[in-house]
């Protein structure tokens, strides 16, 4: 990197670019944070740096990732300073090649209840925009707000946030036992009983509560999310939609991005209403959802997949681009999914591409064997990883 008259420039030859529809040899120039130029060929000025043939990739865009919370509390009950938590999640994704993040944050809380569902997520806004605006983060950051009916606090949280608080994200949650996600109450005991040392009374107790706010909230919570969303000028999604009848109620909502669908039918009945599909790479590493629910292979084979969320493993992200491209046999196609694709869903037309004059948001990618490596990443044409 040189600095002429305050001129921020980095050049990276003997790259291989992945474009949006195809693989060009070249040379990439990045100039005050920005893709300046795209060449084909090998730059001889002596600052430019050796890509050795690797791949230089669009920057991953992260749409649902629980890894925040994760650090938060990393383990029940344990709440950890939020700034080296806020620190650790952000250096954690520059590692793995995430330049832009929609942190979830879940609103919507049960007081009454165990202290897993207390109110968290304003404040931890406000210590994540604080660190933002003095420059202690590597990467963007947007919010993405959890609006789950099944609570007793989801209107007076959302009143809480504005336009100002770059909310990219809205997701209509809906947890109710026995239905979406959790169709299985089996598996739902034993994910919740696993995660929060739960006895079978508390989990009893868990059941009925949540059903019981769905059936004295849940509807007029869903309306709320859906004029909130619209308030915050932020995206709505769905999540774990089951069936034909939940996937028209979210088309009517306005609802262009499905989080997780469940099954084969309700991913191929948002394709049919134009709502792009998102899946878990960590479903498609495994083979299969944790939950029992649709497999990520499956639908990706049967063309319903359109983008991929690392969930609650950020390095799957990258991980299952490749394996989606070694599917497809596309690789342009594979990295879009975490690129192209949530970039679109999201309406971010700075980023998710390689292009002249977008957000120099890069990642060197190096593939040993068939494991794809970080070997540097880029935020804002800045080095970070």
């Amino acid at each position: 990197m040189k600095g002429t008259d305050h001129v921020q420039e980095t050049i990276l030859t003997q790259a291989r670019l992945v474009m949006e529809d195809a693989v060009r040899d070249g040379t990439l120039v990045i100039r005050d944070g920005r893709i300046a130029d795209i060449s084909d060929g090998s730059s001889r000025a002596p600052s430019a740096v050796d890509c050795e043939g690797d791949l230089i990739i669009p920057g991953l865009i992260e749409l649902h990732t629980d890894n925040l919370e994760r650090h938060i509390q990393p383990r029940p009950r344990v709440d950890w300073p939020h700034g080296p938590a806020i620190l650790a999640h952000d250096g954690e994704l520059a590692s793995v090649g995430v330049t832009t993040v929609f942190d979830a944050m879940r609103v919507g809380s049960i007081p009454s209840g165990k202290g897993r569902y207390l109110r968290y997520a304003r404040p931890l806004a406000t210590e994540l925009m604080e660190m933002r605006n003095v420059g202690a983060l590597r990467i963007s950051h947007f919010l993405h707000l959890r609006a789950e009916v099944c609570s007793e606090t989801l209107e007076q949280e959302l009143a809480e946030f504005t336009p100002e608080d770059r909310v990219g994200l809205v997701s209509v949650m809906d947890h109710t036992p026995g239905q979406r996600q959790f169709r299985d109450i089996s598996k739902l005991k034993l994910y919740v009983q696993g995660k929060n040392n739960m006895t079978d009374a508390d989990f009893d107790v868990h059941v009925s509560t949540l059903r019981t706010l769905r059936d004295q909230h849940g509807d007029r919570h869903e309306r709320v999310a859906v004029s909130e969303a619209a308030r915050l000028g932020a995206i709505l999604a769905s999540h774990d939609d089951t069936t034909r009848g939940q996937v028209q109620v979210s088309a009517d909502h306005g609802i262009r991005l499905a989080e997780f669908p469940t099954t084969h039918e309700a991913a191929e009945a948002c394709h049919e209403h134009g709502i792009a599909v998102m899946m878990g790479a960590p479903n498609l590493i495994r083979g299969g959802s944790h939950s029992g629910n649709v497999a990520a292979h499956d639908l990706a084979e049967a063309g319903l997949l359109d983008i991929l969320s690392s969930d609650y493993v950020p390095s799957a992200l990258l991980t299952g681009a490749f394996l989606l491209a070694d599917l497809w046999g596309d690789l342009p196609r594979g990295i879009s999914t975490v690129t192209g694709a949530p970039a679109r869903s999201a309406r971010l037309a700075d980023r998710g591409r390689i292009d002249q004059g977008l957000h120099a948001d890069l990642v060197r990618v190096a593939r040993i064997g068939q494991m794809p490596v970080v070997r540097a990443v880029w935020s804002h044409g800045r080095r970070v990883s």
